[in-house]
């Protein structure tokens, strides 16, 4: 097998970063429960809700510090792996991951210490405006991350120089407000809720089944399930609206998505089952459902959405319209101080198609000279591969429906008391709870395939190829590192795996004889003495 440094260095960010967003959703999920769950305790001094925010804080810190550990090495790939791209968009990456690092993440770094540690030291709403400030920052975290991939999808508010060859923003505002990088947090955040709350619900549940720490486990169970319903619900409203913005933005992405080949008549029928050949450039076989596509994706009944093959043809004449940028480009690099205002007015006119002459640099040195079929070679390019896009994102909304429905026949069950029915005639599903604790994993890793294998041939949409922002490494240098980094990483999962799982087995430091009284104003954060149950 012929190893590509192109290839490798994906390969090694793809898993890098697959591999930080198994802690990403949690953090900011449990987060925000934990304020919740200690806001309770704060209002109403029931002891039981202060152990219910220890145990629950203890996994949550254990998640905290392996997600920053695997979040730092990916900074560093850009300037290892992707130094062209870091040095074309370090103008427009540079604030967002700033403020990131300065106004969320020391933030958070700083109060998770007050959080653990302030237990003996802070009053009881001292404490609890820790633990918000982190749940704020973990989010502002996420905000700030994603302002900056979804400049990646969608690039607004920047301006490309061709003196300097990078990227400058000309409206910070934009960047900011760039509906693809709202939708995607909103989108995103939520996600991280549902799968803390089916954490919760699903080890909530193994307590329930083997008759321990079942007070706690009740109280977890309830704020889980509606925590959860209400998370699950908005991540399908939610997932709709970033639907919305790729039928704006990203129409590829959509199409590939659905395996949507030709262009059908508004409004456009929705794939549940196919099999797409991309040889063959067809599916051998669908199940459609009509007129569904057109409506969630254009809000309408008479907007079209262009088929994959409309698509490689509007490619065809950016290619060509790239390629006239891409030689004024070359005049100005040759001679910046003596090129004509023509040439630079050229420039300007094609500047925007510019990423698309990029497309044709595997096929010729000169993209002004390519032939009719390396101009057809290089469209296709823009077509992610089909199948796998289409069956992430299937996975991914199955596993989002299934949330609904797990989380809503729990919240019934505790809201109207009668979660001890589960332990004494519904066994199976607190067995189904316990087993369901993986799918929001799953469900995240598809959505974060579908995003960004779905943007495939770009790194930055529509404007630098992924091959072009590569660093110019030896295929031995980026297997070396990529081999140093699978090992590191599964020494950190097991690392993970392994304090989950002790601290699962231990449970919350609870004496089950111990009724739900209240704390004393005289010893506010203190453990009142055992009492007989009542």
């Amino acid at each position: 097998m012929e190893f590509d440094v192109v290839d490798l260095s994906r390969l090694q960010f793809a898993m890098t970063a697959l591999y930080h967003f198994l802690f990403v959703p949690l953090t900011i999920g449990l987060s925000i429960l934990l304020a919740t769950m200690e806001t309770v305790y704060v209002m109403t001094g029931r002891e039981i809700w202060k152990r219910m925010v220890k145990f629950w804080g203890t996994l949550f810190g254990i998640n905290f510090v392996l997600g920053v550990a695997t979040g730092l090495t990916m900074e560093f790939q850009f300037g290892m792996n992707w130094a062209y791209f870091s040095q074309y968009v370090g103008d427009v990456f540079g604030a967002p991951l700033a403020i990131e690092g300065l106004m969320a993440f020391f933030l958070e770094a700083t109060f998770v210490g007050l959080f653990f540690f302030g237990w003996d030291k802070l009053s009881r709403r001292q404490h609890l405006a820790a633990t918000w400030a982190v749940a704020i920052g973990t989010n502002l975290s996420a905000l700030w991350i994603l302002i900056a991939n979804g400049w990646m999808q969608h690039p607004v508010g920047s301006v490309f120089n061709p003196d300097t060859m990078r990227m400058e923003v000309s409206s910070f505002y934009d960047v900011l407000f760039n509906p693809v990088a709202q939708a995607k947090f909103v989108h995103t955040v939520s996600a991280g809720y549902i799968t803390a709350a089916m954490f919760m619900l699903g080890i909530s549940a193994w307590y329930m089944l083997q008759g321990r720490h079942v007070r706690i486990a009740k109280r977890s169970m309830a704020i889980a399930s509606a925590f959860g319903f209400a998370s699950a619900l908005s991540v399908v409203v939610l997932g709709d609206e970033s639907g919305y913005e790729a039928n704006l933005n990203q129409q590829m992405k959509l199409a590939t998505i659905e395996a949507m080949w030709e262009t059908e008549p508004a409004p456009a029928a929705f794939n549940i089952v196919a099999w797409p050949d991309m040889e063959g450039r067809d599916n051998l076989f669908a199940i459609e459902v009509p007129y569904v596509m057109g409506l969630i994706a254009t809000r309408s009944l008479d907007t079209v959405i262009p088929g994959i093959k409309d698509l490689v043809e509007r490619s065809k004449d950016r290619i060509r319209q790239g390629a006239i940028a891409w030689d004024a480009l070359q005049k100005i690099r040759n001679d910046a101080d003596g090129v004509g205002e023509d040439v630079r007015n050229t420039f300007a006119r094609n500047a925007d198609s510019l990423g698309y002459a990029y497309l044709l640099l595997p096929y010729t040195d000169n993209p002004m000279e390519a032939t009719d079929e390396q101009v057809d070679a290089a469209a296709w390019s823009t077509v992610p591969n089909v199948l796998p896009m289409f069956y992430a994102f299937r996975i991914m909304v199955a596993c989002g429906f299934f949330f609904i429905l797990m989380t809503a026949v729990f919240f019934y069950y505790s809201s109207s008391g009668q979660l001890d029915r589960l332990r004494e005639k519904r066994r199976w599903l607190l067995h189904i709870a316990v087993w369901s604790i993986p799918l929001p994993w799953i469900a995240c890793e598809m959505g974060w395939f579908v995003a960004e294998y779905g943007r495939q041939p770009w790194i930055i949409e529509s404007m630098l190829p992924t091959a072009v922002g590569v660093s110019s490494l030896s295929v031995t240098e980026v297997l070396l590192t990529l081999a140093g980094f699978v090992a590191l990483y599964s020494t950190l999962l097991v690392v993970e795996v392994t304090l989950m799982i002790k601290y699962i087995r231990i449970g919350p430091d609870e004496d089950e004889t111990v009724g739900d009284t209240r704390a004393t104003s005289a010893r506010p954060l203190a453990d009142p003495a055992p009492v007989p149950a009542e």
